[in-house]
């Protein structure tokens, strides 16, 4: 069975399939508990549902940043083998749409990757979570596929890849710019979080460099 047919055939019960668009539409990982909450079923009826995704390579699942005490809890996000399929935005139909906004309201492309963040509302949805964390989810969902290099204070998310790599050889500027904006979004919704620059490199070499830094609060500062 194609991998195709297996997705067919996975998203052909639908409570699966509802699990799934919850996913898509979330815009961030989800938790077993999260969809548990969502749809009413037991533990166990959402993890089968789960195991079916992963399988047809649908979704993805990880173990989240350990917490203190305890097994990290396991997350779920749209799988980018599921790009552009099943009512799901690949990478190059998200960028056309940031390039026809560019066109259409006349805003920098830095303003443009903004305000594409912002929409998505990323701080009303994880208030708690740490501003670096939050950060790198969001570039890892736009598939910059990011690590974490920590200097002190100074922060460096290398992104291993870049989505929209072949557009960038020809307008690099267009390209990194929005990727720039991007973060700046982020930083806008998630308190304490400052972008500082992005290094460009080669896209078809990726490995661009946002450098960062989190502020303390005035409660946090001793």
């Amino acid at each position: 069975m194609s991998t195709l047919q297996q997705q067919a055939k996975a998203l052909g019960d639908p409570t699966r399939h509802a699990i799934f668009r919850f996913i898509v539409q979330a815009g961030d990982v989800v938790d077993v508990a999260e969809l548990t909450e969502h749809f009413g079923f037991n533990h166990n009826a959402i993890r089968q549902h789960l195991a079916k995704l992963v399988d047809a390579d649908l979704v993805t699942e990880a173990r989240a940043p350990s917490r203190g005490r305890g097994r990290p809890k396991l997350i779920y996000k749209v799988s980018p083998a599921a790009e552009s399929r099943w009512g799901v935005a690949g990478p190059y139909e998200r960028l056309s749409w940031l390039l026809t906004e560019i066109v259409r309201s006349g805003d920098t492309p830095v303003e443009v990757g903004r305000r594409a963040i912002e929409r998505q509302r990323l701080g009303s949805q994880a208030p708690d979570r740490d501003p670096i964390e939050t950060l790198v989810a969001e570039m890892e969902r736009s598939g910059f596929e990011p690590t974490v290099r920590r200097r002190g204070e100074q922060v460096e998310v290398v992104l291993g890849a870049c989505p929209f790599a072949s557009t960038a050889q020809i307008d690099p500027d267009t390209v990194c710019n929005l990727h720039l904006g991007m973060a700046y979004g982020v930083a806008q919704l998630v308190d304490g979080l400052v972008i500082d620059e992005l290094l460009p490199r080669d896209p078809r070499l990726a490995n661009c460099r946002l450098r960062c830094h989190v502020t303390q609060s005035d409660e946090e500062r001793p």
